[in-house]
Formats: C-alpha cells, structure tokens, sequence
C-alpha cells in the first residue's frame, strides 16, 4: 500500500469494506478468547488486526468492557495510529493504540497484535527477566526465551519501539515489557492470540518449576530442531514460521 491509498471509510473499495467489516468481526470474537483463557481482568488488554489489502488496522476501544465488544464498536485505525474518518467510530481506541501503530509500521509481515497483563508473564516482565527455553512446548513455539524489552512509557510510541527493537532478530513472537506486561505478534489476530495464551501458560509452568529446583537447560541445537519441527511439520496444514 502506498500514501495515497484512501483509507477514509466514504473513499474506499467495496473490497476494502468488506475487509474492514470481516476484521471488526474477528476482532471482537478475538476478545473473548483472553478472557476465556484468563488473560484480563476488568478493560485491561487488546487485541488488533490490519485490515488486508488496506494502511488500516482495527483495535479494541478504551474502557468498555469486555461484555460490551461487538463488531461494530471496533475501531478503524490508520497506521499513523488514529481513527480513520468514515468508519462510523464511536469511541476512542485503546491506550496502547499507538504501541500497535508502530509494529504494524515496523513489521510489515505481523498482522496481529495483542497485550495483556496476564499475571505469570507480567509477574517476569516485573522482574526484568526473560523467561528461559526449559520445556519443549517453548521450543516449539517461540524458538527461544521470551525476552524481556524495556520500560517504557504508554502514550506515545515508546512502548512499540521497545516491541520492534526486542524482537528484531528474534524468533519469539512474545515480549515482556519491563514493569508492565506482555505483548505478542502473528501472521493474524488470532495468531497473536494464540501466542498470548501459550506466553502465559509457560511463564506459570517455568515458574513452577523454579520453585521445586533448577530446571534443566534444553541444548540450542534440539531447540532449533524443535521450533522447526513445529512450525513446518506439526498440525494439519504448516505454513512455516512467522518471517
């Protein structure tokens, strides 16, 4: 997409609406996958998804709550992290708009994101500590550690530098803000969604497991061997890991 492509909801393709209106879809379902999977409490957490074939990407709205989500209160947002004219946006979006912005801006190829202060992940970003590869289940799907990134500070881009800036290079689709909480990325929403949940369940398990003794270390060629497996091989149809 370029600068000049129209993103204003009373300029663009019927093809574009629709993608809009399928991506709004998707992202309030999206919302309730944290809280079946006990990763918010109250409004806390987002979840965002660019819209395809458009500079637009659609995001949960400050304060409301999570029962309160349809589709049609998800806000249409440009990559400058703004809500974009004609999209009928009643509300202003989420806090960590600009955070989202800037990775999507940053990494053409994530077409999902997601925060949450899930409490075992956020309990290592309060820390400042990475969470380490001990179980196979980490190898297969981040490749690594979870890294931690830096403070920062919401409001402005601060924070989506800190994202980009962590995972460069890296095959974790996880980052621990320090002193604040998690964010993931994906291929989609549902993607970021999926490493959201699994970010939480091992920063629990390795946890746990530092609590009955030292856990023990997984060599980096067997996890190299582990993240490929799963990401080529492993489920129905494979599509390789996120580039």
């Amino acid at each position: 997409m370029t600068e000049d492509t129209p993103v204003s909801g009373d300029a663009v393709s019927d093809d574009v609406r629709a993608a809009v209106q399928a991506t709004r879809e998707k992202v309030a379902a999206l919302h309730s996958e944290l809280t079946r999977n006990g990763l918010v409490v109250w409004t806390g957490g987002n979840v965002s998804e660019r819209v395809p074939g458009a500079d637009l990407f659609v995001i949960k709205p400050s304060g409301l709550t999570y029962d309160e989500l349809r589709p049609e209160n998800q806000i249409v947002c440009t990559l400058d992290g703004v809500p974009a004219d004609g999209w009928g946006n009643e509300h202003g979006p989420s806090s960590d708009t600009a955070a989202h912005a800037y990775v999507y801006r940053q990494m053409p190829s994530v077409g999902g994101v997601v925060h949450t202060h899930s409490t075992y992940a956020t309990a290592w970003a309060a820390r400042g500590e990475e969470i380490p590869c001990v179980i196979t289940a980490m190898a297969d799907e981040f490749g690594g550690p979870i890294p931690i990134g830096p403070f920062a500070i919401i409001g402005d881009d601060s924070i989506g530098r800190g994202i980009v800036a962590t995972l460069e290079g890296h095959r974790s689709r996880a980052v621990l803000m320090q002193n604040h909480g998690v964010f993931t990325i994906g291929k989609d929403g549902r993607d970021a969604v999926k490493a959201a949940v699994m970010a939480e369940d091992v920063a629990r398990t390795v946890h746990i497991s530092r609590q009955l003794g030292d856990p023990l270390p997984i060599d980096p060629a067997d996890i190299d061997r582990l993240f490929d497996r799963y990401q080529n091989v492993y489920g129905q149809e494979p599509k390789g890991a996120m580039q």
